[in-house]
């Protein structure tokens, strides 16, 4: 059969946070009985623009994906294949940037679901874009959040982020001019910034917080500070491998020896019990992520067994 096409349209219409949430936590329950096979971000460049590649396989899922994205300067585009696991057949072709905002909101849902307090009910974000809006679409799916606040440097992104997010969410959504507004006495921290050096500090974040780091995937870039890394028990990240060459602010803290890799558990491994995600409430944990091939697969069948269901997406011609 032809395989399927998918805009950003149909994603959008298609996949729900709720459903994207459950989607990658059955993944990641697989990752920890090694049922899926994670290929890391690989990258090549020319003077002015950059490849990105990766990949999974899930066995018992039946399917496999690769995902394929270009940046520069100017713009991102963003292509998922998804495969059929038996035959290798082209089952679809998905548009994917909506997809991976989505899938990245999702898989801190999934976090923050084992890791925050249960009666976290206030949430601070650092960032004002996309990915920061399915941040907290993710963080209200899975705590009952009655307020939010958000610190982003320029004041018309902050304020038209708090605008928008209080109408979606019915959750009200203060901007403030100060970061440390949006980090001080918060149950859960989100950072989603494009920021080489820290934006959150350790002495603006109170004890029982739930830290969401998810910004960069760049190893020379780290959004938290050292200190704060040290104060955390637990950390997570969603596949090790890939969080040895990526997770900059992790990689940091262990360079400066305020923690080793030992330190440092897989999601999957949370998800099924094998590690707690939090000990006390007084615990200040951590989720980092770089953004996994295995999160892109879970949200990729997702949205190609909702369209077959709802005949949607357009049939290409192979």
């Amino acid at each position: 059969m032809a395989a399927l096409f998918l805009r950003e349209a149909d994603v959008a219409k298609l996949l729900s946070m709720s459903a994207a949430i459950e989607a990658v936590e059955t993944v990641f329950r697989k990752q920890a009985l090694t049922e899926v096979a994670n290929i890391s971000r690989g990258r090549a460049r020319t003077d002015a623009a950059m490849l990105h590649v990766m990949g999974a396989a899930a066995k018992t899922l039946g399917v496999m994906c690769s995902k394929v994205y270009a940046t520069s300067r100017k713009n991102a585009n963003f292509v998922v294949l998804l495969f059929d696991g038996k035959t290798g057949e082209t089952l679809a072709v998905i548009e994917g940037d909506m997809l991976g905002r989505i899938r990245t909101g999702a898989t801190a849902g999934v976090a923050a679901a084992h890791m925050a307090r249960t009666d976290a009910d206030t949430v601070g974000v650092f960032g004002s874009g996309r990915q920061a809006r399915t941040q907290l679409e993710a963080m209200c799916a899975v705590r009952r959040i009655t307020e939010a606040y958000v610190y982003s440097p320029k004041e018309d992104n902050r304020e038209n982020f708090a605008a928008e997010m209080s109408v979606q969410l019915d959750v009200p959504v203060r901007a403030v001019h100060r970061p440390e507004l949006a980090a001080e006495d918060k149950d859960i921290v989100v950072t989603a910034t494009d920021s080489a050096e820290p934006v959150l500090m350790s002495e603006w974040v109170a004890e029982g917080t739930h830290l969401s780091v998810v910004g960069s995937n760049f190893i020379g870039k780290a959004e938290i500070d050292v200190e704060l890394v040290r104060r955390c028990e637990p950390i997570v990240v969603d596949e090790k491998e890939q969080a040895r060459v990526e997770a900059g602010d992790i990689v940091k803290a262990i360079e400066a020896g305020v923690v080793r890799w030992s330190d440092v558990h897989e999601l999957g491994n949370v998800v099924v019990g094998r590690y707690p995600g939090r000990h006390e409430a007084a615990d200040v944990t951590l989720f980092k992520s770089v953004g996994a091939a295995l999160e892109d697969l879970a949200v990729a069948k997702a949205v190609y067994d909702s369209a077959i269901e709802n005949g949607a997406g357009e049939r290409l011609p192979f």
